[in-house]
């Protein structure tokens, strides 16, 4: 690791010499690169020289412990015992910023809201979903776009599917995919029986056009009349659009903006989205199952989480985690279950990482 952090040293230095010299100043391109670059690296370096300074002033202190004063030597007792827990934090720092990062991570997000089994009530679920979602996001300063949507006449959604603008968006809501549970008694039902339903979240990184190509010869485009409610010139124009991407039979529709123009931009960020996903699962499918549940399968129907409103309760399946705090969480505060998936899987990333090391060697 050592041996790591100084080529990484030494190519921040040079990246500092760069952001110095005039040719690179006055080109651009170079210049904004370089400054990416740099501003990537500046966390990593402050923590490897705050580390060199502690193993500099630990090996100071060790040698004080040969001296004659007592005094002297139970102070510098006191100090290896505090630089020797700085050494460690600064060692589990140093390997969770080593960690490749997910080049997603600061991406819009697109999030897909299905109402599964349970009839009406999933599909209130769903709609309880989307609010939190986007109480949620609203608490980071973020926008939502809503792209599509099929409510139903109780308040409800059958689908919905919404964008969110935001740095590191997908970063906070990339395990949110899977099935999530409730069990509540429903507003329809008379006996008070608790009911379970299910939704299924699907999260997709924005694609960008470098990253996902489509050739316009593998579309088939289809215009058509709105359904459902809408406003002044929805249903009355042919301004729906069904958007299928030949090679993989994947179909998108979008009929929520009056504009035809609208609605075709909406649903080529959609379908570039799911090819985007289906491209990261496929190179997911090619590592072992020990690599693939360091992130998380990420798994339509892997019910990840349950909501139990009898009892306020909201567990989370995967990392063990109950909360005694579901209105809360429903109002949007999701912000502890988020860190608390985040530590898991950077945990068990870096387990993973320093086993492959192990047996590399």
């Amino acid at each position: 690791m050592l041996e790591k952090l100084n080529g990484i040293e030494v190519r921040f230095i040079e990246l500092e010499r760069k952001l110095c010299d005039p040719e690179i100043v006055n080109d651009l391109e170079k210049y904004q690169t370089c400054t990416r670059e740099h501003a990537g690296l500046g966390k990593l370096v402050a923590a490897f020289r705050s580390y060199k300074e502690t193993l500099e002033s630990l090996g100071e202190s060790m040698e004080l412990l040969n001296d004659s004063d007592p005094e002297i030597k139970n102070l510098a007792k006191d100090e290896i015992a505090v630089l020797t827990g700085k050494k460690a934090d600064l060692e589990e720092q140093l390997k969770e910023l080593l960690m490749p990062k997910d080049p997603n991570d600061e991406k819009n997000v697109i999030v897909e809201i299905r109402a599964g089994t349970g009839g009406e009530e999933a599909a209130l679920f769903a709609g309880d979903l989307f609010r939190m979602y986007c109480r949620y996001t609203e608490s980071k300063n973020w926008r939502v776009e809503v792209i599509s949507q099929h409510p139903t006449g109780a308040g409800g959604f059958k689908e919905i599917i919404v964008m969110i603008h935001g740095k590191g968006a997908y970063s906070s809501f990339k395990y949110e995919s899977g099935t999530h549970r409730v069990q509540r008694v429903p507003t329809t039902e008379t006996q008070g029986r608790i009911h379970t339903s299910a939704v299924t979240v699907a999260v997709l990184p924005e694609a960008e056009d470098v990253e996902v190509s489509v050739e316009p010869s593998d579309l088939k485009i289809d215009v058509y009349r709105s359904t459902g409610p809408g406003g002044q010139s929805v249903n009355t124009t042919d301004s729906a659009v069904r958007i299928t991407h030949l090679p993989t039979g994947l179909v998108v529709t979008c009929q929520d903006e009056k504009s035809q123009l609208k609605n075709k931009n909406k649903a080529m960020k959609v379908l570039k989205a799911r090819l985007l996903d289906s491209m990261i699962k496929e190179q997911n499918d090619k590592r072992s199952e020990e690599r693939r549940s360091q992130v998380g399968s990420g798994d339509r129907s892997e019910r990840i989480r349950t909501y139990n409103f009898p009892q306020g309760r909201v567990s989370d399946h995967r990392i063990g985690l109950t909360l005694y705090k579901l209105e809360d969480v429903m109002q949007g505060d999701l912000e502890e279950i988020i860190v608390a998936l985040t530590t898991f899987y950077q945990a068990q990333a870096i387990k993973n990482a320093e086993s492959d090391s192990t047996t590399k060697s």
